[in-house]
């Protein structure tokens, strides 16, 4: 470690000094204190690193939440390795991509996913040890084996280092790995800390998934903060609203439809009063709908994505309604036109970001890291406009980078229009999103049959669905004849949504 170096290891060694019968992580009936964390941490990494596990080695993991999901979190950071977490609604063939990708030299599985990892990934030669979490078959180990009794590793690693690896922006139909630093997720869990105050006091519930930046992000952010984690392994709204009651949650980050199912489900006026700071994706419905539940909490707009190592904007809803907030106090960002010339205030162009959240790069994709920092700014592929205030206003992606989020999960038209079209009986096919009343956004697929072909909208869902996650598989299939052409002859996207949304 350098001279100036502050590390993710050294916020678990930070917490163990100055906080340490104070809990850092609840999930269930397991309460483990900072100095009981740190321990695990230290045990992990080092039977790790006798097992082979060293710097810049990748670990992949397909978990639901669990206490060693965070064990494993803190054990890279203190290694130096990389984890790479594996959304477990993807299909085998994304799984095994993901993977043969990574070249990872561990990997992790918990109970429920141990037979879906050997099936997709047992012919991927970099795997080196494989790692059972809540039990294990053959070829995996047990977690508490590979744990050392005792033993203790230094950390030595940079804070520049990568630590985590999602994979995101599947564009041309693949995903590509986001490579995101210690140093980075460092920024953004400031970032969080100064624009909610979070203090030691404050408790998180993280109900997103680990495997996802904003489950990842809140974690951190609340880690850097000293407060502690409430983990649930999966999202149950009754079981939230328990937690939020019990363990006085005072900080929330949700994806539509969480903070809906949570209202549905309380059944005393002061079951969530403690939360002062929920943020995410959600109707103004819902969130004035929340803020009238409890009239002391704010719902926080924001904008940011994998590559900036979370939120770059942000402010409450009711400050700027409509808005995705202003920039946040280590986050320099603009609004460009296609020369990278900064617009003025009300018109729109694509946002662009610098500061240290912004990613080390696309895994083994040299080229495309290089486009994407093209003129010193990260390009987000997201279109926005600034109002005179500073207020960043979503407008939607850019060509290059049209994108569907259906609660929270980002699905690129291209890996959708990709499996369709192996289809045996679909000539073109098109993918859009729509509104959706529960997710926020569905999937809308637009298909022409071959000549002389024939096939249901059932029949086509039924054909992707073993080759795309279930999130992924479009919600709305129509057929017609053709589809509208340039004069290139190439689909004409524009046209299409145009004609077809609605129909």
């Amino acid at each position: 470690m350098g001279l100036r170096d502050f590390s993710l290891a050294d916020v678990i060694a930070r917490n163990a000094r100055l906080f340490p019968d104070r809990a850092a992580v609840v999930i269930g009936d397991r309460r483990v204190s900072n100095a009981a964390y740190r321990d695990r941490v230290v045990r992990l990494a080092a039977g790790l690193a006798r097992a082979g596990v060293s710097a810049g080695d990748r670990v992949a993991m397909l978990s639901h939440n669990n206490l060693e999901f965070v064990d494993v979190y803190g054990a890279m950071a203190w290694l130096g390795a990389i984890l790479v977490p594996i959304n477990w609604r993807l299909s085998a063939d994304e799984i095994a991509y993901i993977v043969s990708d990574a070249a990872p030299k561990a990997v992790i599985a918990d109970q429920a996913h141990q037979e879906a990892l050997i099936a997709a990934c047992s012919e991927i030669a970099s795997i080196q040890l494989w790692i059972g979490v809540g039990g294990a078959i053959a070829p995996y180990r047990p977690i508490e084996e590979i744990c050392g009794d005792g033993e203790t590793v230094p950390p030595a690693v940079a804070a520049s280092a990568p630590f985590v690896m999602f994979h995101t922006a599947a564009v041309s139909g693949q995903p590509r790995g986001a490579l995101l630093t210690q140093s980075g997720l460092i920024a953004s869990s400031v970032q969080m800390i100064n624009c909610w105050s979070l203090t030691e006091r404050d408790t998180a519930l993280c109900v997103l998934p680990l495997f996802h930046l904003a489950g990842l992000t809140l974690l951190l952010g609340c880690q850097h903060a000293g407060g502690t984690a409430v983990i649930l392994p999966r999202f149950d709204a009754a079981e939230a609203v328990r937690a939020v009651r019990a363990e006085k949650v005072t900080v929330l980050s949700e994806f539509a439809p969480i903070l809906g199912s949570m209202l549905d489900a309380t059944k005393h006026p002061g079951d969530l009063a403690s939360l002062r700071v929920v943020t995410g994706l959600d109707t103004p419905e819902t969130i004035a709908r929340f803020e009238r539940a409890c009239p002391d909490a704010r719902f926080w707009v924001a904008f940011g994505q994998s590559e900036t190592s979370g939120l770059v904007t942000a402010a409450p809803f009711r400050d700027r309604p409509g808005s995705a907030g202003r920039p946040m106090f280590l986050s320099q960002v603009a609004v460009v036109d296609d020369l990278d010339r900064p617009v003025p205030a009300g018109e729109t162009g694509e946002i662009v970001v610098r500061g240290p959240g912004v990613f080390e790069g696309y895994w083994n994709c040299p080229e495309d890291t290089k486009a994407t920092f093209r003129n010193g700014w990260h390009h987000t592929g997201d279109n926005g406009a600034f109002d005179a205030d500073g207020y960043l206003f979503y407008k939607g992606r850019t060509p290059a980078k049209e994108l569907i989020k259906p609660g929270g999960e980002n699905v690129y038209p291209a890996e959708v229009e990709a499996a369709l079209l192996g289809h045996p009986a679909l000539l073109e096919a098109v993918v859009f999103g729509v509104p959706d009343a529960e997710w926020g956004e569905a999937v809308k697929a637009v298909c022409a049959l071959k000549p002389g072909a024939s096939a249901t909208p059932k029949e086509i869902v039924d054909f992707v669905a073993g080759r795309i996650a279930r999130y992924k598989r479009p919600k709305h299939i129509l057929l017609t004849e053709s589809l509208p052409k340039t004069a290139a002859g190439a689909i004409d996207r524009t046209r299409a949504k145009e004609t077809f949304r609605d129909g």
